[in-house]
């Protein structure tokens, strides 16, 4: 087999060990990270000038932003399990990645030669179905290459070498609006570029075969839809789409800070790379944590700092110190969540369908958040953001506990017999 797996009881996503674990994370893993550098890169850049290009440029209400940030977070859902379904069933992860990764690099060379709202509409569109159909392939790579125990770090790492391009594509697109105020088209050729030289890596440094070192192969079983229905795995499904429901887009969140600090427009990318330089400081420490004392723990601390940073954002205050604490929060968030997520689906799918199992959890994530973004744009219209962000606060801070209470760690039948 293409990814073999081992003992499925070594792969729950709890705590193996508390003293200090010295194995090294796969090159594979390093490898596709520096490929989601570069894809990152390309993506944020252009992300990161989108809300004010949409609401500010071209004139949009803040509901059609809502709309376009939902199909930014959502439409990748549509072949996200096809994707994963494939590559389980063809054993060939890379491939399935390669072509996803393609996909997006396409969209973005078009950008070049295409302007105006359609075109960001469609680009958004097409980006987001590679990014469906690459994720879950990818990460069952990681998954594959990693061992067991340390595979909290293993998505950190990669995380954090994700988040490096993502902080660092928005800081290229400030400098360039810096330089040359209109220079939008420069930012896409800049994007079309590092997008292509992603796919390049991959299709160059990835090996074929994947193989977790010190671990035979060993034949699994074929992959069966009704696999899915694994009562750990569904239970992280349910989890994952509570607290996506209660998740607004980072672009909401930093509109609101600008509006409340009033800082010009140039400064707004920065946001970006601020939330992302936390994201990248934060990344492997908090997946080690994870590994140590308990993935389920953590992604629910996560989604606590993700309610603060609402809660600071709505604070009647306004400047920097209020800025940056959320940017802190914020990051604080996605490195708790975002790689500690994929672990926890990894260890919870059956044998023979990791990729359809993370898949599984992307979709339900990028369903509920496009649902969020959507709602949350129809609230700041109608009731203003204070209004609107105050009720994403309640539906979290009434989230965390049932996530929780879903996911803590219950005692097996043998220790309850032993106790």
């Amino acid at each position: 087999m293409y990814i073999s797996f081992a003992d499925r009881a070594s792969r729950r996503g709890e705590p193996s060990g508390r003293g200090r674990d010295t194995r090294r994370v796969s090159s594979v893993v390093v490898s596709l990270g520096m490929v989601s550098l570069l894809t990152d890169m390309s993506s944020e850049s252009v992300a990161a000038i989108l809300p004010l290009y949409l609401t500010g440029v071209l004139g949009l209400s803040t509901i059609a932003y809502g709309f376009i940030d939902g199909i930014y977070q959502g439409i990748s859902a549509i072949v996200r399990i096809a994707g994963g379904a494939v590559s389980d069933r063809t054993d060939r992860p890379k491939w399935v990645a390669l072509t996803g990764y393609g996909i997006s690099a396409l969209a973005r060379v078009w950008l070049v030669f295409a302007s105006g709202f359609a075109a960001v509409v469609g680009v958004v569109a097409v980006d987001r179905l590679g990014k469906g159909i690459r994720t879950a392939p990818r990460d069952a790579m990681i998954t594959a290459s990693s061992d067991p125990a340390i595979l909290g770090r293993s998505f950190g790492v990669h995380r954090m070498l994700d988040t490096i391009g993502a902080a660092v594509g928005p800081l290229l697109a400030f400098l360039i609006l810096l330089l040359i105020p209109t220079g939008y088209s420069t930012v896409f050729v800049l994007s079309a570029a590092c997008a292509l030289l992603g796919v390049t890596v991959l299709g160059v440094l990835v090996p074929n075969q994947i193989r977790r070192p010190g671990v035979a192969s060993t034949a699994t079983p074929p992959f069966r839809w009704r696999n899915l229905a694994d009562r750990r795995l569904r239970t992280v499904l349910i989890v994952a789409g509570i607290f996506g429901l209660c998740t607004v887009g980072d672009g909401f969140i930093y509109l609101v800070l600008q509006a409340n600090a009033d800082f010009a427009a140039v400064w707004f990318p920065l946001l970006y790379v601020g939330t992302n330089a936390v994201f990248l400081v934060l990344a492997i420490p908090l997946g080690r944590l994870a590994d140590r004392y308990g993935r389920a723990r953590i992604f629910v601390l996560g989604h606590a700092a993700l309610l603060v940073a609402y809660l600071c954002a709505l604070a009647p205050i306004a400047g920097v110190l209020q800025t940056l604490v959320c940017l802190v929060l914020l990051g604080s968030f996605y490195a708790a969540t975002d790689g500690v997520l994929a672990a926890l689906a990894a260890g919870a799918s059956p044998p023979g369908g990791t990729a359809s199992g993370l898949a599984a959890a992307q979709t339900v994530v990028a369903l509920a958040r496009f649902l969020a973004s959507t709602i949350f744009g129809v609230l700041w219209f109608a009731f203003g953001p204070v209004a609107a962000l105050a009720v994403f606060s309640l539906a979290i801070g009434l989230g965390i506990p049932i996530g929780w209470a879903l996911l803590r760690p219950r005692p097996s039948a043998a220790a309850r017999a032993d106790v």
